[in-house]
């Protein structure tokens, strides 16, 4: 690559390289015309462009230069401080969206998990206040059903009779309910229900194994395990709370280039998004 092609940045005694074209992708930012020497703030020194400018705030601008994506972590909040700095650089499409704090600001997600146990089977009911995370859990639930006389209750279903999945029970987009173990049917028959949860193979009918695996699930998922409660200690029914902090959605800006102009930027939501 040539000199031009490649372009060092020293702001505030952070070093960083990228591409000139990366700089250029809002033509009337401070940061392109810096590139032909039409802005005076920058200074050239021994063959880098330096700025006293905060050098970590400047990752984020460079970061969404290359990208054009608003990605902040769950922790940040210099929002304003960042809004500053991207104005400074004359990249107002990125301050107009930090100027919004409630479209980048990790929002608190809450998730409670309902647990009894009677007799030979275990009901579990799954709320949560986003209901994305609902539908991602509910595609890692599957129910198994299947008949068998009683006997041979300590071993698995014979493999020439195979256990036919069943849809969870859905009362809204916030919630879902299903159960595992043993009930009685016509005669001598049983009517067993295995849960798994992936990425776990298994197959569990006891009840308080089906929830340890779930709890260690939603706290490999990110949740934080805040409550623990026992809502009718006579039915063994028990209520588990988590939470965790859930990413906004990111944000893309969209540039329209037309012959002579600058470009519109706009800005709308990713559809490329974590489920986390």
């Amino acid at each position: 690559m040539s000199s031009r092609e490649v372009v060092v940045l020293n702001v505030g005694g952070m070093r960083f390289v990228t591409r000139a074209s990366t700089l250029q992708q809002f033509p009337e930012s401070r940061l392109a015309r810096m590139l032909n020497d039409h802005d005076r703030e920058f200074k050239l020194v021994n063959g880098e462009f330096f700025v006293d400018r905060d050098g970590a705030l400047f990752s984020y601008i460079i970061d969404f230069l290359r990208t054009l994506q608003v990605s902040l972590p769950t922790d940040f909040s210099d929002y304003q401080r960042l809004q500053r700095e991207a104005e400074f650089y004359g990249l107002y499409p990125l301050a107009d969206l930090l100027s919004q704090e409630h479209l980048l600001k990790p929002r608190l997600e809450i998730l409670e998990v309902r647990f009894s146990l009677q007799e030979m089977q275990a009901f579990f009911r799954i709320f949560g206040s986003c209901s994305t995370t609902i539908e991602a859990l509910a595609e890692q639930i599957t129910v198994f059903t299947g008949q068998q006389s009683g006997q041979g209750w300590n071993s698995p279903f014979p493999s020439q009779k195979p256990l036919v999945p069943l849809p969870l029970e859905r009362p809204s987009h916030h919630d879902m309910v299903f159960l595992c173990g043993i009930e009685y049917s016509a005669g001598d028959q049983f009517v067993a229900r295995y849960v798994s949860i992936k990425p776990d193979n298994r197959k569990l009918i006891n009840g308080t194994n089906v929830l340890g695996l779930l709890l260690d699930t939603l706290l490999k998922d990110g949740f934080r395990l805040i409550s623990t409660r026992t809502v009718v200690s006579e039915e063994k029914d028990e209520c588990y709370t988590f939470e965790r902090m859930k990413r906004a959605a990111g944000l893309t800006i969209t540039v329209n280039q037309t012959p002579g102009s600058s470009g519109v930027a706009q800005a709308r939501r990713s559809q490329v998004q974590k489920r986390k």
